[in-house]
């Protein structure tokens, strides 16, 4: 099954920030991993976070981190952030299940 990939508002401008080669290590890691499994974690890669109703997952991409959830059909990229801001950013914006 194929998803639809989601960008929020602030997930653009993140992803829009991004150097170059950066952003398109970011965008070939969302259209390999998010685009068919975007539920399918390993030991690196894909973590389904714990504790949290949203964000449900976290994609990893060397120093920066896709937070995002899924629906039925759609995969809603909430923040790309880096490494250094990922528990700062789950800490404000994260919500507990």
């Amino acid at each position: 099954m194929r998803y639809e990939i989601e960008f929020a508002p602030q997930a653009a401008q993140d992803y829009r920030d991004l150097d170059a080669h950066v952003r398109g290590g970011v965008r070939d890691a969302i259209e390999t991993h998010l685009r068919h499994q975007p539920t399918k974690t390993s030991k690196s890669r894909i973590k389904r976070l714990r504790g949290l109703s949203r964000p449900q997952f976290r994609l990893r991409v060397g120093d920066i981190r896709v937070f995002y959830d899924v629906s039925e059909t759609t995969v809603g990229i909430l923040a790309i952030v880096e490494k250094s801001w990922a528990n700062e950013w789950l800490e404000r914006y994260g919500e507990k299940s």
